[in-house]
């Protein structure tokens, strides 16, 4: 009668059998932390007063927030991060390796029953590789990493069933558009999703960690495709139950200022456009690239268009160079940036002046997100931001493609 999610605790827990809504103290096996989050995590081991890690063999720091360092201040929280992790023997990726969450899937630190603890929200994406992945706090990490244990409230699950085949146009950031439209950003509130793809074809890996890195914004604590032999039970009893037909999608997009404030493009079309993003976590790999690229290939970008594209890792980087997408973006008028989270954060690399308007592929539009208060963030899939790169207004992607 378990879920994906409560056979993962059971096993990290060492018990038979868990419920939702028990308290359990679970066995960890991957934590990692960024420049936003790292620095907290070692004042919070200071204070510990501990000097042995039991899991710094098993874990990883990123500097990839505010990276290539925008600041003296950023800098000096990278030291930090660098000394720490020398002195403790934690594996560091520094400037220009790329965004945790990718760097995570590119050496396959996230596996099949696994359970991961990121010091980030958006940890539930390695759920696409069937992890029970959740985000935590600073301090919740730190005795992660100390210890190797945690305490979990079991989460109630919802399954998810996605069915039929995606039309023109229609990617993985739209499925997860259509969730969030029907769940909106808490309702799957510390719960688990459970997806389950009976799509034809079914979604890439890269597609799933979409899916699985936006339902944090539907305020889940884990977000998982279960892989063998981490599969539910016939009988396993959810919360509730969702089927979605997605051959009946459109292509959608979030309207400012929260991400469940969706709409097909349709509804939006011809508003202007003074910046698009292309990158993140959430649509940085490769495909998005390629889609991206199919889009914008022998095209220029509307001239007073700012495209700025980012690919999530230099994995990805690396690839892209090598099958020509790169050369395609900046013939196409893209300006190419390191791997980093950049303007996804509001750190650096195309942040909004007052009143302009972003097309993003990232997973937040709130106020403020990617500069000034009063500029507006839409979000969208990476076929969708360059078709709008190419009109300069939110534009179908369907034209270019068919």
């Amino acid at each position: 009668m378990a879920t994906t999610a409560e056979k993962i605790l059971a096993k990290a827990s060492e018990a038979k059998r868990v419920e939702p809504g028990e308290f359990v103290v679970a066995n960890v096996d991957f934590v990692f932390a960024h420049d936003g989050t790292a620095p907290l995590m070692i004042d919070a081991i200071h204070e510990f007063g501990v000097t042995t890690l039991k899991m710094a063999n098993k874990s990883a720091f990123f500097i990839d927030h505010a990276a290539p360092s925008p600041s003296v201040q950023s800098s000096i929280l990278h030291k930090k991060m660098r000394e720490f992790a020398a002195r403790h023997g934690i594996k560091l990726f520094d400037v220009g390796e790329g965004v945790c969450h990718q760097v995570v899937m590119d050496y396959n630190f996230a596996q099949p029953g696994y359970v991961v603890v990121g010091a980030d929200s958006h940890t539930t994406i390695h759920g696409a590789t069937g992890a029970f992945a959740v985000g935590v706090g600073s301090t919740d990490a730190a005795f992660a990493i100390t210890t190797g244990r945690l305490w979990f409230k079991v989460p109630e699950s919802i399954k998810v069933t996605f069915k039929g085949s995606l039309g023109l146009g229609v990617f993985s950031k739209d499925i997860a558009l259509a969730l969030l439209k029907e769940l909106g950003t808490d309702g799957a509130s510390y719960m688990a999703i459970e997806y389950h793809d009976e799509l034809s074809p079914k979604l890439s890996k890269s597609s799933r960690a979409t899916i699985s890195n936006l339902s944090a914004e539907m305020g889940a604590k884990a977000a998982i495709f279960p892989v063998d032999p981490f599969t539910p039970d016939r009988d396993a009893a959810y919360f509730r139950e969702i089927e979605l037909d997605c051959s009946r999608l459109e292509p959608f997009i979030a309207k400012p200022p929260l991400p469940s404030n969706v709409v097909p493009v349709s509804e939006v079309e011809d508003t202007d456009v003074n910046e698009v993003f292309i990158g993140s976590c959430t649509n940085g790999r490769l495909e998005d690239l390629e889609i991206a690229a199919k889009i914008l290939k022998d095209r220029k970008v509307k001239e007073g268009v700012r495209c700025v594209v980012i690919p999530a890792s230099r994995q990805v980087y690396k690839e892209a160079l090598e099958k020509g997408i790169i050369e395609v973006l900046v013939k196409a008028g893209c300006t190419i940036g390191p791997p980093t989270c950049g303007p996804c954060v509001g750190a650096h690399m195309g942040l909004l002046a007052p009143e302009e308007v972003a097309v993003s592929t990232a997973n937040r539009n709130f106020t403020g997100r990617m500069g000034d208060p009063s500029a507006k963030i839409f979000l969208a899939s990476p076929a969708t931001a360059a078709a709008t790169a190419l009109e300069g207004k939110i534009a179908d992607p369907r034209k270019y493609l068919r």
